[in-house]
């Protein structure tokens, strides 16, 4: 049961330290890639807990959620909103290279840690802001979360059936896209120090990545004053690209981008003769008659099972993917044979699976040493480095400081 990857020594980032102080839920997941390829990331969590402890299920009181975005980091307690506190962050912050978080805009200098305050004793720090709607403009200061960046960006009114509502989708993923955005950035900015010398402030907005990964829309817009609308499962871009039924009550997704790959399914569906119409010739046209194909897709897929679709597919190179839930991801033979689900020791919970470090490098790979801490698990460690004793320590607990 040993965690994929290579030895810390030889992790890209190591000798990058990180303070964490993001919550809920792209802040905390970019300081999550960063310690995957070996950053020395230290979460800072209020001494009453991160909010994520409260978020999602749990299992005897051990929060799950946790234990995924807070691994490969080091666990302190501080109160930010106590002068203490903030005296003990600024000197933490000397060593840092990186500071994450996601308070409202002005927060951070009403604690007297604003970037004037923490570049002026570290210049070389780079404080990466995420914030909802970022840190200036008319919507600067109200409550910002992923679900407000998915209906702003447009994507929850292009997803969805055609008569039914804009759907959101049921899990993070403007945050998880912002957070993806966020270790760039971070990384684009250390990037510059090693020719300024200097760092800077990363101000990232969540309704901006998730609308640049919408497409052109914006483009087609302005050009054509097209409106994109809900299709469901289908595409303006291609047909037949949907979800298809099998004999044995099974789902699987066709995906037709590639115009050879249009072809192979429909000569594999019994269908050659529909390839020599103009307009199978592109995949906009094509669309335009996915009623079409999709009964002569469906209609034959759903003679047949799962099994003998995608074998009958993969002969014939179409392409073809299986619609699965979380227990069919966990015993995939090419997630299996990726290594895109381990098993890490953890002292709450014993043996825990989860996500793999999202891609493999083949001379200096990350790699998950540790589940989420416990609540203030590196208190005496990260503090001792800084001169905290023991005996001060425990008077700072007392007192709520950390």
């Amino acid at each position: 049961m040993t965690p994929a990857g290579g030895e810390r020594s030889t992790m890209p980032l190591v000798g990058l330290r990180v303070l964490d102080v993001a919550t809920l839920f792209a802040g905390p997941f970019a300081a999550t890639l960063l310690g995957d390829f070996g950053a020395d990331v230290i979460k800072i969590e209020h001494p009453r807990g991160d909010p994520v402890r409260n978020h999602g299920a749990s299992k005897d009181g051990v929060p799950l959620w946790w234990k995924m975005i807070a691994r490969n980091k080091k666990g302190i307690t501080c109160n930010l909103g106590s002068p203490e506190g903030q005296e003990l962050f600024l000197t933490l912050a000397e060593n840092a290279d990186v500071v994450i978080e996601n308070f409202r805009p002005g927060t951070f200098e009403r604690w007297n840690l604003g970037y004037d305050v923490l570049s002026s004793r570290n210049p070389g720090l780079v404080l990466a802001r995420v914030t909802g709607f970022g840190q200036f403009g008319p919507y600067s200061k109200r409550p910002g979360f992923g679900t407000l960046a998915e209906a702003m960006s447009g994507f929850a009114s292009i997803t969805g059936q055609p008569d039914g509502p804009p759907t959101l989708p049921p899990f993070g993923l403007a945050d998880g896209i912002a957070g993806l955005t966020t270790a760039f950035a971070i990384m684009t900015a250390l990037r510059a120090r090693e020719t300024t010398g200097r760092g800077q402030v990363v101000d990232l907005a969540i309704i901006e990545p998730i609308l640049t990964l919408l497409g052109p829309q914006p483009t087609v817009f302005d050009q054509l004053g097209v409106v994109q609308q809900r299709t469901g499962n289908r595409s303006f871009n291609n047909a037949p690209r949907n979800t298809y039924r099998t004999k044995d009550g099974r789902w699987l997704a066709v995906s037709t981008s590639a115009q050879s790959v249009a072809e192979r399914v429909m000569r594999q569906v019994g269908h050659p003769e529909i390839i020599e119409e103009p307009w199978f010739a592109s995949g906009s046209s094509r669309a335009e008659h996915a009623d079409e194909l999709d009964a002569m897709v469906g209609g034959w897929i759903a003679e047949r099972t799962a099994e003998e679709v995608s074998d009958e597919f993969e002969r014939a190179q179409a392409a073809v993917a299986p619609i699965y839930d979380v227990s069919d991801v966990l015993s995939d033979p090419q997630y299996g044979a990726l290594g895109s689900i381990i098993t890490v020791a953890d002292a709450d919970l014993g043996p825990l699976r989860m996500q793999n470090v999202m891609f493999r490098l083949s001379e200096t790979p990350g790699s998950v040493r540790w589940a989420g801490p416990r609540l203030g698990e590196h208190n005496r460690e990260v503090y001792g480095a800084i001169g905290v004793s023991p005996e001060q320590l425990a008077d700072l607990q007392a007192r709520g400081v950390v």
